[in-house]
């Protein structure tokens, strides 16, 4: 294997800006709860770093990445053996180890996601167990299915560049499982819970579309044009789903948020996570502004559902990244990336856009029900279950939780 420099340096960055999304995933959640609680939701986000970089380094990476079985991996790597070896049928410019931290970041943010859905309610206990047990069970196989070459989703041709099905549908819909077995914080629909602080919410929505240049355009391992090509369709598709996504909330509502620009620009970005590095030209904006338009209509289907999903984890990364991923099947181009394919518009008819739809499918009932019963076993097997008690709620999970507050001066 001949390690390159100049690739090896762009993927170390990569690597940073990814790890910095979590911190920045937190300020992003944290300022949309209630003040009583932005400590437990900075905490639940931040722990992740702590608790999958362990797993990972444990047995998660080797169970993602590991052998060449098509569904699951081996122990190969496990307690961090033969990491200076590359995954099975995956070249590489890079140390393979320095893939394994790459990979890592990944795996941290993917499970901090859910934290979204199931805010105000959630003890840090129960979070931990679950968190941990989530990235063994649910990540770690998933990534192996579309990342790892022997994966059965990879060798079937369906493409995700930098994890439009492994992270944002996986998360998605794992946040949907659990909101239903937790259900709804007490006063909703109909108590008033709006955000503690837009301010700090747009500087997490600035940190994660900064790091997010690290996510896609990390995703080509190489410092090359296929990288220039996925940071500039990260960008484009992030400015065209604000923009989508403000001028129907202007036209529904009335009123241009900053809650809805931030919502928007993050649509955008998980829409365009799987397609990054395989379409060009216009196709980001197009991209882009179509899913700010459906993200912005799936965030109030919660309503009528009745499904309190707090942060619009289900609304934006779920609905975000499947329009991504079947968007790709439209709008893929060869002629970008020679390692994709060509999607219906560039004269590759349907194939692509099949097998994008049978990885979102499997992603989605795989996901769904392994989430679904490790948050009900959890909820059965756990001193208190999963929930905080009615009174901790109502105190606020940071004092309960934590021992602490967010702000001294704060109204609780």
């Amino acid at each position: 294997m001949n390690v390159n420099a100049g690739d090896t340096a762009w993927v170390l960055a990569s690597a940073a800006l990814v790890m910095f999304m979590t911190p920045g995933l937190a300020f992003f959640y944290g300022g949309m709860v209630r003040a009583r609680n932005v400590l437990t939701m900075l905490m639940q986000n931040f722990f992740c770093l702590g608790l999958v970089s362990v797993l990972w380094a444990v047995v998660v990476y080797s169970v993602a990445f590991g052998g060449t079985n098509k569904w699951i991996g081996n122990f190969e790597y496990a307690w961090m053996g033969h990491f200076n070896t590359a995954p099975a049928g995956l070249s590489l410019s890079i140390p393979p180890s320095l893939y394994m931290a790459y990979q890592l970041m990944f795996a941290v943010i993917t499970p901090a996601l859910i934290t979204g859905a199931i805010a105000d309610r959630v003890r840090f206990g129960a979070w931990a167990w679950f968190a941990g047990i989530w990235a063994l069970l649910v990540y770690a196989p998933v990534a192996h299915w579309v990342f790892a070459p022997s994966g059965w989703l990879f060798q079937r041709g369906a493409l995700d560049f930098a994890g439009g099905t492994v992270v944002h549908i996986n998360a998605g819909i794992a946040a949907l499982a659990v909101v239903i077995v937790i259900g709804r914080r007490r006063g909703w629909p109909h108590a008033p819970m709006p955000p503690h602080s837009l301010p700090l919410t747009l500087l997490g929505t600035g940190i994660l579309w900064f790091g997010w240049f690290g996510f896609n355009a990390g995703s080509a391992l190489r410092a090359d044009g296929i990288a220039v090509q996925a940071l500039v369709n990260t960008h484009l598709a992030a400015a065209a789903a604000m923009l989508g996504w403000v001028v129907v909330e202007l036209l529904h509502g009335g009123r241009a948020t900053i809650l809805g620009a931030a919502s928007g620009a993050v649509a955008g970005l998980v829409a365009i996570t799987p397609c990054a590095g395989y379409v060009g030209g216009m196709s980001p904006i197009a991209i882009g502004a179509i899913t700010g338009v459906i993200c912005y209509g799936a965030v109030n289907l919660k309503f009528k559902f009745r499904l309190d999903d707090a942060l619009d984890v289900v609304g934006v990364h779920l609905v975000g990244g499947i329009v991504g991923s079947l968007l790709l099947g439209f709008f893929a181009d060869k002629a970008v990336n020679p390692a994709g394919r060509d999607g219906v518009l560039m004269h590759g008819g349907f194939a692509l856009l099949g097998d994008q739809l049978v990885a979102v499918v499997a992603t989605l009932v795989y996901s769904f029900v392994v989430t679904f019963a490790i948050a009900w076993v959890l909820n059965k097997v756990l001193p208190g279950g999963l929930r905080v008690d009615e009174e901790a709620e109502d105190v606020g999970l940071d004092l309960r939780e934590h021992a602490e507050v967010g702000y001294s001066f704060a109204e609780r």
